[in-house]
């Protein structure tokens, strides 16, 4: 990309599309488009074609998604499905049309099968069943996985697809309804804290073992892949580390300054037990993660504290 090259990046206000946008200006472009939900409603073809048509970005991110957590995905899989699907056929559809010189999908690491082996190896997708808590929101992924390849193999577009892991960082989202373990581990700390409570309640064993990635780390990667990767087969984006569930709630509790207990609530699904992803594709292409799990918890929690959240 130039610097002065046109770039879309859809889900601009998300978790992902901030870090990508402040990636970005960091690096020196400086002719990045966004359109708020408002402005653009990507589940409308004939709306975002018309975008296409008015801005012809030369290079898109596709950070746009409906996401949530274990619970969310399991009330709600009709919404995931159909609106992921919706945004990302939409979307890779409008650059094929008018011709975006590169396209990057984010997808997930849930798109691999439940039980297969680690680290997840980008040839494992498909290969076996998926964990059922969020089989709608990985199949919409692994269709926009294949859009991509499709679209490659058929009419030679340069779309590329990266799969994150589990992401934490500034402007994630902390409902406790909807939010990721990470974030809503923050939240349960922090007002446990405020509200000198004995205990904090942990869903499940703790025993599941899990990888995260500081979303500014993701947004550097996908830069660095947009500028220099480019083939049909996705590439895994992560640290290729992963932590217990209980050793990542000890690290939150000790960040926030917490001094009551933790309560596993043996009720409550874990989820697929191991997931960590292969990172030697990316490797080979020269970038590795920079931020450490603790030094990234504790910028986000002192970003947490600005949000007008309780604070002591």
């Amino acid at each position: 990309m130039e610097k002065d090259s046109k770039i879309y990046v859809a889900g601009h206000r998300g978790m992902v599309g901030s870090a990508i946008v402040r990636n970005l200006e960091e690096k020196g472009y400086t002719n990045i488009v966004g359109k708020t939900s408002e402005q653009l409603n990507l589940m409308r073809q004939e709306d975002v074609e018309k975008f296409f048509e008015e801005e012809n970005p030369e290079y898109v991110f596709l950070a746009a998604a409906k996401v949530g957590g274990i619970n969310a995905n399991n009330t709600y899989p009709a919404e995931f499905i159909y609106n992921n699907l919706m945004i990302e056929a939409n979307i890779i559809h409008s650059a094929y049309k008018y011709d975006v010189r590169k396209l990057l999908f984010l997808g997930s690491s849930c798109i691999y099968p439940k039980m297969a082996p680690q680290p997840l190896k980008e040839e494992y997708l498909l290969t076996g069943p998926l964990e059922p808590t969020n089989e709608a929101y990985a199949i919409a992924k692994i269709s926009g996985i294949e859009l991509c390849k499709f679209y490659r193999r058929q009419y030679g577009c340069d779309f590329i697809s990266a799969m994150p892991t589990n992401l934490y960082g500034i402007n994630d989202n902390f409902d406790l309804e909807t939010s990721h373990v990470l974030p809503a581990l923050i939240r349960k700390f922090h007002e446990a804290k405020v509200n000198r409570d004995k205990d904090v309640v942990v869903w499940g064993t703790g025993k599941p073992k899990r990888e995260f990635l500081y979303v500014d780390d993701l947004a550097d990667a996908c830069v660095h892949l947009i500028n220099n990767y480019s083939d049909d087969i996705h590439i895994n984006v992560g640290t290729g580390v992963d932590i217990e569930i209980r050793e990542l709630a000890a690290i939150i509790k000790s960040v926030v300054g917490y001094e009551g207990d933790i309560i596993n609530d043996l009720s409550k699904p874990d989820g697929t037990p191991k997931k960590v992803l292969d990172v030697g594709l990316l490797e080979s292409t020269g970038w590795n993660y920079s931020v450490e799990l603790k030094e990234g918890i504790s910028k986000v929690y002192e970003w947490y504290l600005t949000r007008n959240y309780n604070v002591i």
